[in-house]
């Protein structure tokens, strides 16, 4: 009877080891499909914003298309990718996989909106002056888009510098730089702009440079007059 007792009693205290284990495991495998979950979610938001920046200056920088024939590409690109998800949804809520046209509509002045707000609206808070307001329709078009599209999630990023001209390399002590990419290029455009690094955190700066460089535009950290960000928008015949 007692060697039967210690076999039950050895039996239980194996089966309360291992529960804590199941627990943790079956936590864990919660957590992962809360996280896969979620990162799925950010990935299809981020996406649109994505083909519609990325594929304007790839259209623009690699297949050398006009800067507006380019920005349109982005937009239509868009326009399908979001087509594409209310296709799914309408099939999953309806079975059915045609969209009514109505939302095809919405879908295009949505995204068309949403580009023209990026091409012409610059917020007060995301300027190093209030001059620097008026020099933003100079930028060119897809570098408003891109810096738009950025300001939208870090509404603390400022835009210290975007046109100049050799008054300004002098007034600055610094050599008047022709080639610059802060002057009007032929197309008439800016086609390079600062952002301000001083005073946050470097992962948001790490953030920032890596979000431009994604999105195809060309970024360098120097501190010329104070520390920067420099992001450009090279010319199709210099290269990406």
């Amino acid at each position: 009877m007692g060697g039967n007792g210690e076999g039950i009693l050895d039996l239980d205290l194996g089966q309360i080891r291992r529960k804590p284990r199941r627990l943790w495991l079956k936590f864990l495998r919660v957590l992962l499909k809360i996280g896969f979950f979620a990162l799925r979610v950010v990935l299809v938001l981020a996406l649109p914003f994505v083909v519609l920046v990325r594929g304007s200056v790839y259209s623009y920088q690699e297949m050398g298309l006009h800067t507006w024939t380019a920005l349109g590409s982005g937009v239509a690109a868009t326009i399908l990718l979001f087509l594409i998800y209310a296709s799914w949804l309408w099939k999953r809520m309806t079975g059915k996989r045609k969209v009514p046209r109505l939302a095809g509509r919405v879908l295009m002045l949505a995204v068309g909106g949403y580009a023209a707000y990026a091409l012409l609206f610059l917020s007060a808070a995301n300027v190093k002056t209030p001059e620097l307001r008026d020099y933003y329709t100079s930028l060119h078009p897809l570098l408003r888009l891109g810096s738009s599209t950025f300001l939208l999630f870090d509404r603390e990023a400022v835009i210290t510098d975007m046109q100049r001209t050799p008054e300004d390399y002098l007034k600055m002590g610094l050599p008047v730089n022709e080639t610059s990419l802060h002057f009007k290029r032929e197309d008439k455009y800016v086609h390079a702009m600062d952002l301000r690094t001083v005073g946050r955190p470097k992962w948001r700066n790490h953030i920032t440079n890596g979000y431009f460089r994604l999105m195809g535009f060309r970024t360098l950290r120097h501190v010329g007059t104070a520390d920067h960000l420099h992001v450009s928008l090279p010319l199709p015949e210099s290269g990406p």
